[in-house]
């Protein structure tokens, strides 16, 4: 049996789906989220039939504990992501206590673990995004970001682990059935919606003398090179040394270079302006993430992650599609 955590999710949906693709027909998703109807939809096609069962969150403590000896893997990717969410009690409920169980659960039951950390774990990025370095000294901009860290740093002080663990920073991840999230979805996503109700795109402009307006840089990452890699992690296990590693392309790319792939991909001419960056997030905003991939690229060498303009194109296709 394999458990995906926030299954209902961006990144777990997109993971149930392919392992669904990939044949398994004993799938546990843990959420407390599934009025998506397209997720149902998929859910219960005649290629899975029934093999994706649903527990909820509060639910899921006895259920897990019950079942723990039938579990081959955890795929823990719950969360509370809203990197704009102030409540911290929130994150301490949802990404740090529920992640303790999840560990403790792997630990006992001896199961391998594979677990969504973040990118926003580094802060404003001055010290570098090195997961070769310790991670005692980073200092997140957010709640969000210190809910993270903090369980990461809980990980390492443990005695008791997992048979392989693997925490990933994912870095900007964007891709197909992300639209739930709303505010939080991509700025892919954001840009495609601009440009069909508008025709244009507003980028944020630089406040830094650094940088100029639009140049600010991200590693951009294609949801299917996520779960490409987490399904490979597993896969490999015994040859992969459980840690922490950096989860992105390594290469970053300017707001400017996305918005041109946008407008490319959807056959419309350029038309971009940019706006003051909202007070709200003007302080935390980073203007610049790349994620060091060289520990995580030694165990997986020869996978070829999606160029920018190669992950946009598919996740234009997508939503032509789904809006049609």
């Amino acid at each position: 049996m394999i458990v995906v955590t926030g299954g209902a999710g961006f990144i777990g949906y997109n993971l149930v789906k392919k392992l669904i693709e990939l044949g398994h027909k004993d799938i546990m998703v843990v959420d407390n989220d599934l009025r998506n109807v397209n997720k149902n939809r998929i859910w219960s096609s005649p290629s899975c039939g029934h093999c994706v069962s649903y527990v909820s969150v509060e639910t899921s403590y006895l259920w897990l504990g019950f079942n723990g000896y039938n579990i081959d893997v955890v795929y823990h990717l719950g969360a509370r992501t809203d990197t704009m969410e102030k409540d911290e009690k929130i994150f301490e409920r949802l990404n740090l206590n529920y992640s303790k169980f999840i560990w403790n659960l792997c630990s006992e039951f001896k199961i391998p673990l594979i677990y969504a950390s973040s990118a926003a774990t580094y802060g404003d990025g001055e010290d570098g995004f090195d997961d070769e370095e310790p991670i005692y000294d980073l200092k997140p901009l957010n709640a969000y970001g210190w809910s993270k860290q903090i369980f990461d740093l809980w990980t390492i002080e443990q005695e008791s682990k997992p048979p392989q663990y693997y925490g990933l920073k994912f870095f900007n991840v964007y891709g197909n059935y992300e639209q739930h999230k709303g505010a939080m979805s991509s700025v892919i996503w954001h840009f495609y919606n601009q440009i069909k109700k508008t025709g244009a795109v507003k980028l944020f402009k630089s406040h830094v003398d650094f940088c100029v307006d639009g140049e600010q840089k991200r590693d951009f990452i294609h949801v299917s090179d996520v779960v490409n890699i987490m399904i490979l992690l597993y896969n490999n296990r015994k040859d992969v040394h459980s840690d922490i590693y950096n989860l992105g392309t390594g290469n970053a790319r300017t707001y400017n270079d996305l918005a041109k792939a946008v407008f490319k991909s959807l056959g419309k001419s350029e038309n971009i302006s940019y706006i003051d960056t909202p007070l709200e997030i003007k302080n935390s905003y980073q203007y610049y993430t790349r994620a060091k991939m060289n520990k995580l690229m030694d165990i997986i060498s020869g996978y070829n992650f999606l160029t920018l303009e190669q992950g946009i194109d598919l996740y234009i296709k997508q939503l032509k599609y789904e809006n049609s």
